[in-house]
């Protein structure tokens, strides 16, 4: 039987099962929602883990949440915009919104990368990916669960009146 928590805003890492997940030789990742499990509404928070050589997601900005992040544990090589910078223990960056803001970050230690990832929670998102030119729309219900997704290649531009007139 699990012991009951001390409060429902409150939970520790070790009571939050992680989602693994593994893309290609690229992506791989152990993700903690510690938001979602607090009943988190406006500010996010997950914990990472990203094995060497690894990354959790394609480079990407965002149009509705800003995100940051804060390393724990490792080393990383995290790209900004156009810019490249070592980050490890105890440091911290922030992803304001848009194109130029664009950001990611590798696994270049050897050992395990941890992070905590914190980001508003807007339900309705635009994300763009540079490196493979697609842009991402979605939307979320309440609980987080998607409602709505699609991913699309920027060529597939159409005009806005098209099949309208």
């Amino acid at each position: 039987m699990t012991a009951a928590r001390r409060h429902p805003n409150v939970v520790n890492l070790s009571e939050v099962t992680p989602r693994k997940s593994e893309r290609g030789g690229r992506f791989a990742l152990a993700i903690r929602a510690l938001g979602r499990a607090t009943g988190a509404k406006g500010i996010g928070c997950s914990h990472y883990e990203i094995p060497p050589g690894k990354t959790a997601f394609p480079t990407h900005w965002h149009c509705a949440n800003e995100e940051s992040l804060y390393v724990l544990n490792g080393t990383g090589t995290l790209r900004i915009g156009d810019a490249s910078v070592i980050v490890g223990p105890g440091d911290y960056a922030t992803f304001p919104v848009g194109p130029g803001q664009a950001h990611q970050l590798v696994n270049t230690g050897t050992g395990p990368l941890r992070y905590l990832c914190f980001s508003t929670m807007q339900p309705t998102e635009v994300v763009g990916y540079p490196d493979s030119r697609k842009i991402g729309a979605m939307g979320f219900s309440a609980n987080g669960e998607p409602m709505a997704l699609i991913m699309v290649k920027e060529s597939s531009k159409v005009d806005y009146y098209e099949g309208e007139i």
